[in-house]
């Protein structure tokens, strides 16, 4: 059996990295309910984004909506686990943490390495919107108009695209084309993982549980 002192050493540990995981697992939930808000907004309001990308593109909501509900879940079972400073609940919690950043950087990796062929699509199938772009309201042209109006841009890469479409010799711009610049997006967004924070935290204090329980008895 462990002494007094070496008991009152360790309860602060555990009570610090209780409070430092409970803050983690929150900011963790907020993700979660970002993802889904961003989801459900997808679905909504970009729909004509996706749809100059490929049909595939279509699913990005959907995989936002499950991911969110899934960190939502997540982290609430994390929370509870922490509060009830469960060492199992708080080791299946890391684990589950694992498993999301390996998910992550794969989807990353991923990302990275077929960026280009992404942009090329879109610009590629961008270009043959404008070119097939009549007055008619067919599906693609409500999508660049959609596009244009939302980004307030004019063409893939400016306003000189339209000119060689049969749209602008007939009638001209489009009045969706308000201003000069193109709808590309000229930069790469980066994305950060933070999970190894709360793997890590979920370990020490589940490890610190255990030490604990073992000095009691």
């Amino acid at each position: 059996m462990a002494s007094p002192s070496r008991r009152l050493q360790t309860k602060p540990v555990i009570t610090c990295f209780k409070s430092v995981l409970l803050i983690y697992t929150f900011i963790f939930w907020i993700t979660g309910v970002i993802l889904l808000a961003v989801g459900i907004w997808g679905k909504v309001s970009l729909e004509n984004y996706f749809s100059l990308l490929n049909e595939k593109a279509t699913n990005v909501p959907f995989v936002l909506i499950g991911t969110g509900t899934v960190i939502i879940l997540l982290g609430t079972f994390g929370c509870f686990a922490t509060c009830r400073a469960s060492a199992w609940m708080l080791k299946l919690y890391a684990m589950f943490l694992t498993l999301i950043f390996l998910v992550e950087l794969v989807a990353a990796i991923v990302g990275f390495v077929f960026r280009h062929e992404i942009k090329n699509s879109f610009k590629n199938n961008y270009e043959n919107a404008l070119k097939e772009y009549n007055s008619t309201r067919d599906y693609s042209s409500e999508a660049v108009d959609k596009i244009q109006h939302t980004l307030h841009c004019c063409g893939v890469t400016n306003y000189m695209d339209w000119k060689g479409t049969n749209y602008y010799s007939e009638i001209g711009f489009p009045k969706s084309c308000c201003k000069l610049e193109g709808c590309l997006p000229q930069r790469d967004a980066d994305k950060v993982n933070e999970e190894l924070i709360g793997i890590f935290l979920a370990y020490c204090l589940s490890r610190a549980i255990t030490n604990n329980q073992y000095e009691i008895v």
